[in-house]
Parts: C-alpha cells; structure tokens; sequence
C-alpha cells in the first residue's frame, strides 16, 4: 500500500501541471474569442455559410444574406447622369416631407448626393449630418458640399456597429440603397434608433426585390416584407409603403413613444 500511495503522491504534481495548462489554453481561447467580437454585437442573431452569394458575405440576418458594400472606388456611379430618370430623385425628397429646420441624418451618404439636396431643403435652421463608414467617401462628400456652397451638414465617420449620430435630436434619418449592405444591421439599427427624437422617422429605400425587371444584382435588392420583417426586431411601428420611385420602395417607420 505504501508503495502505491507513494507513487500516486509522485505523479499528482504532473497531473496538477496538466490541469493547469488546460485551464490556461481554454481561458486564452475565450479571451480570444472575446477580442474577435465587436462591441455590443449580438452573434446569435447572425448565421454563417460557407457556400453563399458571390456578391453577399456569407453572413445572414432573419434570412437575408448581407450584400458586399459598395467602396469608394464606385463613386463615380453614385453621380451618374442617368440617375435622375432613373429613380428620380426628385420624387423621393418630396416623399421624405422635410420641413425648414429639420434636422436629419443621410446613412451612407457617399458622394452627398442627398446630403445637399436635403440641406437645401431644410435650410439654415435645420441640419444634415452625413454618414459614411468610409473616410475616402467623406472626404469626396466635402468636396461636393463646397461645390454646392452647402454648410449646414457635418460629416460623420461611422462604425460597423454605430453610425455615431447625436441622441434624440434627429427628425429624420435616410438609408438610401445602403441598409442591405450593413455588415451589423440589428446594431446599426439600434444606434440610429436612439439618435432618433421621439417620433421621429427612418426612411428605407431600396431597389424592389419582387420586380425581377430591376436591373439589379438581387442580393443589392430587398422586398418590402422583408424591410418589414427586420424593422419589426427594433422600437419602430410602420407608416406608410410609397411606391411613386421607378425602381425603388420608400418604407417609412416612425420611432415608438410607448
């Protein structure tokens, strides 16, 4: 017995080194895979593929792939000459209702291309803050707003997870072609919800998924069902579908107060 017990007491220090390094590998594992996920993320909302969309990033929202974002170097379609009779944009600004003294947001905004339009409407009293996750498209935005003598708007650099707008003074916020392409939409949402006044409105545009006549890649498309089914996981109730646009839905949500 003697001898056994001996030989148990010399192996246990091995047996507690072991244990230690496991413990030791798992808990850099769960730092690791800490550092990996972003601020305020929520993976459970989020599936992954392998076999996806050439055009998508293999990650997946309430059943919709997430498109690749448009970069910087596709600006010069964001000004094309055609897109007037394209999707008249005319059409949407009045859709919109902006008032003077509004203030209001333009996610995405790339070139400006509704930043000054917008800030003509709403004037000097009012406010247009423009949004881009890419320093390159701000950059070419300020460029346009002192081409159009425009100095009622503020550049704003976003995140991937936070569009960084003020809280609660916004009357208006406008996703023009740029929500399907948000790499975190549940927390993008969110971050726009908050800066939000109460009652205040978030506009989705987006090119018709149900007319297959939109000459559009499909995944760069969304129906408005689908606008609807995704807006339903946020603070927001539905107001009104206008479909005026040649190509494009106008789904309007307003901020709940209860």
């Amino acid at each position: 017995m003697r001898t056994i017990t001996s030989s148990f007491h010399r192996r246990r220090p091995d047996a507690r080194r072991r244990l230690a390094l496991i413990m030791a590998c798992f808990f850099v594992a769960v730092r690791a895979v800490v550092a990996q996920t972003p601020a305020n993320s929520q993976p459970s909302v989020y599936s992954y593929r392998h076999e996806h969309s050439p055009d998508g990033i293999g990650k997946f929202y309430q059943g919709r792939e997430i498109a690749q974002v448009m970069g910087h170097e596709g600006a010069d379609w964001l000004e094309r000459p055609q897109r007037q009779a394209e999707e008249r944009p005319d059409l949407l600004l009045e859709a919109l209702k902006l008032h003077a003294g509004d203030v209001a947001a333009d996610m995405g905004a790339g070139t400006g291309y509704f930043t000054w339009r917008m800030a003509s409407i709403v004037g000097d009293g009012g406010k247009i803050y423009a949004n881009d996750i890419q320093a390159e498209m701000l950059e070419l935005l300020s460029k346009n707003m002192a081409e159009h003598h425009t100095t009622n708007f503020q550049a704003v650099l976003g995140t991937l997870t936070n569009a960084n707008l003020p809280p609660g003074g916004l009357d208006l916020v406008l996703m023009v072609d740029v929500y399907h392409e948000f790499d975190h939409p549940y927390e993008m949402m969110q971050s726009i919800c908050r800066a939000l006044k109460p009652r205040g409105r978030v506009a989705w545009v987006e090119y018709r998924a149900e007319d297959p006549n939109v000459p559009i890649k499909p995944l760069h498309k969304m129906s408005e069902a689908q606008v609807r089914k995704e807006a339903a996981a946020l603070p927001l109730r539905w107001v009104e579908t206008i479909e005026t646009l040649p190509r494009q839905h106008v789904i309007i949500f307003q901020k709940r107060t209860d």
